[in-house]
Formats: C-alpha cells, structure tokens, sequence
C-alpha cells in the first residue's frame, strides 16, 4: 500500500486518507474514491488529496480485522462486524477470560499494522462485555500479514471460561473474641461474591476453632454435596501447622499451599478434600472489597485449576492496596509501645455545618435555637467540652451569620465555597483544613444537639487502631447513625468522595474496621424539618440572608 498526495486524477479507486466536505459533497475518511466522487470534487475546485492505494495483495482494513478477530476468538466469545478496521469480540455468558499472553504477544510483533487489545487475564466478565479488539492501524494490510496474524488453533487466542452454578460449603471457626454477627457479614459477603457465577451457598457451618472440628465439618460438607469449602478460620492462618491446614490434612485432604504473594490476601490456604477444592480464606476476605482471596476463588468458579505454580505467579500486580486494618510503624520504624511510651491518639472534631436547610423549608436550622443557643453552637460546644485535639467547622449558607453563633468558641472556622455541590464538598474541605499531625478524625452533623461531650468521649475512647478499630460507628438499637469517627487511613477516600453524598459507603466495604457503639436514638435524631425541631424544643429563626 501506498500513502500519498496525488493530483485528482490519478485517485480513482484510492481509499481517501481524510475526511472531506465541500459545498455539494462531504466525504469520510476511508471512503474509496470513484470517478462520480472526483468528479463532484474537480467541480468544487479541489485539484489534489491524501489518499492510499491498495497493493494487489492487500486486504482492507475491515475485512483484515474480521479475519484475525475470527481467527483469534475462541469457545466462548463472538466477534462483532468490523468497521473502521475494528473488529470488537464480546462474551457470550458470565465467566472469565482466559488468554494465551505469550501467543498475544507475539501477534502484535509481527507488524505495527495489525494490533490485538484485551481485558487483562482472568478478568471476570459477564455476558455482553467487550473482552478485546482487534485494530487495523492503516487502510489495508499484506494479505501476508494477515494471514500470519490468523495462524492459530481452534482455541484461538482467547477464550471465556463459563462460570460454573457450583454448591459451595462455609465453615466459620468461633473464639470469644470474634462476634457471632462478624460471622454473619462474612456469610452475607460470600452470597454477594457467589452470585454473579450462579453458585449458591449449600451449607453455613459454625464451628470450635479446633483442627478435629474443622475436619469433622469438612467431611460433613463433603457428605452432603459440596463441590468447594471455603474455611474462615477466627484467628489468621500464621503457620503451615495452623489450624485450617491442619484441618485439611485431619479429613484425608492435602495442603497445595499455604500463603500468596498478593497483598490484601497474604495468608490463604489452598488446599483438596478429594477432588473438592478447599480454599481457607484470608481475614481480608470478610470484606467485599477486592483482595487476593477473590482471583481464586473466581478461577474455582469457573472451572479452572488453580495450583501452587499459579499462586506464586501472582506476585506482579499483586499489591492490590494498602490494608487500612494493618498496625502501622511510627516514625523510626518502631511502634510507640515498643518503646513503652503509648501515645494518646490526636482525634479531632469536624463539625458540617455548611448545608443549605432545604428540608426546613428556607430558614436555616443551625441558626435555631434551642433554650436560646444555636444549634450549631450547642453541637460545638459539646464537641469542645470532649476536649478533643482540635474542632474544625465549616461553614457555607450563611456564613457570616453561622459564625457569629459560633464567636468566642475556641475552635476554626473554615468556608467551603462550593457547599451547593453537596455534602462531599464540605467533608473534603473539612479534611484538607485538619491538623497535619491528626490521627483521627470524628464527623458530627451540626443539627443533632443530642450527641452529648459524653458521647463525644465513648467514640474517641473506642477509637483504637492497635485491634483494628478504625472506624467508629454509633448506633441507635442496632442500626447505625452519625457522628462516625474515621482514622486518618481513610482520609484518602474521604477526599475522593463527589457528590451530595457521605462515606456510608465505606464503612460497608471495610467491616474489618467498624467497631460499633450502642448510644440510643441520639446517633439518628436529626432537626431536619420544622415538626422535628419543635418537637425537640426549638424555635426556628426567620430572618437572615444568603451570604
């Protein structure tokens, strides 16, 4: 193939190199060129173009990117019709792709011309998803070319492994220190993560943190027709001799490895009753968040082996986060208690005050007064006599007004112009405008007088990152309300929050981290609407402007 200016006359059947408009024609890039087309064009003026001429043996692009995505899709994947030298190959069902990288490779190294995309290997996909594409770079490609690009088995380069609906067994080792309702966030995380492959949980097994236990209940689960074990001991797996692996081993099973180099996920065990696999599952994996834990058992699901040589195989790309659960070493590299001077944690309040009252109706409701005082300086005052590390307040609807409520309080203020945004503005500008050396940090909504500087105190008091309690959450009768504290680990995702929205949803994906604490109605009392002030004693202000 040729690529070149050449005057109008000589471009007959020449593919068109870019697009054209004139007043009577617009042509796109691609077209190939006919005598009525230059004609059109020596009308309007235009006397020379870009185009490309095919060699005799060429193949265009369309035709070239169809032939090597037909040729490179294997059982489980289509391939759509190609147009401007693409060709997009999808999945026909739920399941995982599975690629041949070293062949891939080779393919997108016989010429820059021809190129081949794909998900990453192993990734899961569900029915209707592009999984990769093939791209044409020019006009055409040596028909040589393209038939090297097409020289493969009739498994091609990629295929889909099809999820299997297979039935799945829990057992759940038990200590006093674990709670009976840890376990069932676990249970109710692992129906989440077997859904999309159509399995379904035959049996929950609670058990004695015992090895004869685990393997008297492994071989009930075999009994009764499980086809996968997943084994949440309540202490981690430290020790191929540990407990789950030596369960295993006590049912007649075999241990293929203990350990994984992806990071969260360090400590699973992968073991076989039989031919049933057994996967005893990391401590991260009570979380719905993505950890090592999950690329296994998706390769399980899907039918496919996973093996020791595997395991060990994951260790690039296997730092998937840093485990805001994990002990971090002080400055020095030593721990405060090591050097026995435990350090009192600096936690310190942020109150929104920043909202624009809408449900009040147009008055703002921090302005209300309750025995004469503001709430929201009831709301700061309460936080202050906690004697936190410091108090933030920001402000936004009516700052001039809402700091004057606030005047001769020992706290800063801080405005956060794009409060209409919504909530997520004022949590990032509250953030950002916090102490550097804070290590936690307790939100407060500014319209719930109800939370006591006792209150205050218990959630600062429980706050405590040595056994994993990052994240602070009260609760009225079981169900979870405001103010939440939240280490300083998560200030990141705090920051990354957009929207009229909080970080509810973190604490949901992170329930390794939640330490809940009972308080009564005051975590979900707030003065949202005229009845509920009134009803709490307060009197609503009328006046005062937008500043």
């Amino acid at each position: 193939m040729i690529f070149a200016t050449l005057a109008l006359a000589e471009c007959a059947g020449a593919v068109l190199a870019h697009s054209l408009k004139t007043p009577s024609l617009r042509l796109r890039k691609g077209t190939e060129l006919t005598r009525d087309h230059l004609d059109t064009l020596a009308k309007a003026g235009v006397t020379e173009l870009t185009v490309a001429r095919l060699d005799a043996d060429d193949v265009k692009e369309d035709r070239a990117a169809a032939l090597i995505a037909e040729a490179v899709a294997g059982p489980g994947v289509q391939v759509e019709r190609a147009f401007t030298g693409r060709a997009n190959i999808f999945a026909n069902k739920a399941g995982l792709l599975v690629v041949d990288r070293e062949e891939i490779d080779r393919l997108n190294r016989i010429d820059p011309a021809i190129t081949l995309a794909t998900l990453e290997a192993y990734a899961p996909v569900e029915a209707g998803r592009m999984v990769a594409t093939v791209k044409i770079i020019p006009y055409a490609v040596a028909g040589g070319l393209v038939a090297k690009a097409s020289a493969h088995g009739p498994d091609g380069l990629l295929r889909l492994a099809p999820y299997k609906p297979m039935r799945v067994a829990l057992v759940s080792t038990r200590l006093p220190s674990l709670k009976e309702s840890t376990i069932d966030k676990t249970v109710a995380v692992m129906v989440e993560r077997l859904a999309p492959a159509g399995a379904r949980l035959l049996a929950d097994l609670r058990i004695a943190h015992e090895a004869e236990a685990l393997a008297e209940a492994l071989q009930k689960a075999r009994e009764g027709g499980a086809e996968l074990v997943i084994v949440f001991g309540a202490s981690a797996n430290v020790d191929r001799g540990d407990v789950v692996p030596d369960g295993i081993e006590k049912a007649g099973g075999r241990v293929e490895h203990f350990g994984m180099p992806v990071d969260p996920g360090n400590l699973l065990v992968l073991g076989h009753l039989g031919s049933i696999p057994v996967i005893g599952a990391p401590g991260c994996a009570r979380s719905p968040a993505e950890n090592g834990f999950d690329w296994v058992l998706r390769r399980t699901l899907a039918g496919l082996p996973v093996t020791a040589h595997d395991l060990t195989g994951l260790g690039v790309g296997g730092l998937l986060m840093e485990i805001v659960s994990r002990p971090q070493p002080r400055e020095g590299g030593q721990m405060e208690e090591e050097r026995g001077m435990k350090k009192s944690p600096r936690i310190a309040v942020l109150i929104l005050a920043a909202g624009r009252s809408t449900r009040m109706g147009g008055p703002n409701k921090l302005l209300a007064t309750i025995e004469g005082e503001p709430l929201v300086r009831i709301a700061a005052r309460h936080a202050l006599e906690a004697a936190p590390a410091s108090v933030t307040v920001v402000t936004g609807h009516m700052q001039d007004a809402v700091a004057d409520a606030l005047c001769g309080l020992d706290l800063r203020l801080v405005h956060n112009d794009d409060h209409a945004q919504g909530l997520s503005t004022s949590l990032r500008a509250g953030i950002a405008a916090l102490p550097e050396d804070t290590d936690a940090v307790l939100v407060m909504l500014a319209d719930m007088p109800d939370i006591t500087p006792d209150i205050v105190r218990r959630l600062m008091d429980t706050y405590d990152p040595a056994h994993e309690g990052l994240i602070v959450v009260p609760t009225a009768q079981g169900k979870q309300g405001n103010p939440v504290l939240w280490s300083n680990r998560f200030f990141p995702q705090l920051m990354d929050i957009r929207g009229d929205v909080g970080a509810r949803h973190l604490i949901g994906a992170n329930p390794q981290a939640v330490v809940e604490v009972e308080i009564g109605d005051a975590a979900r009392l707030d003065l949202d609407t005229p009845q509920a002030l009134a009803a709490a004693g307060g009197t609503l202000m009328t006046g005062g402007h937008d500043t």
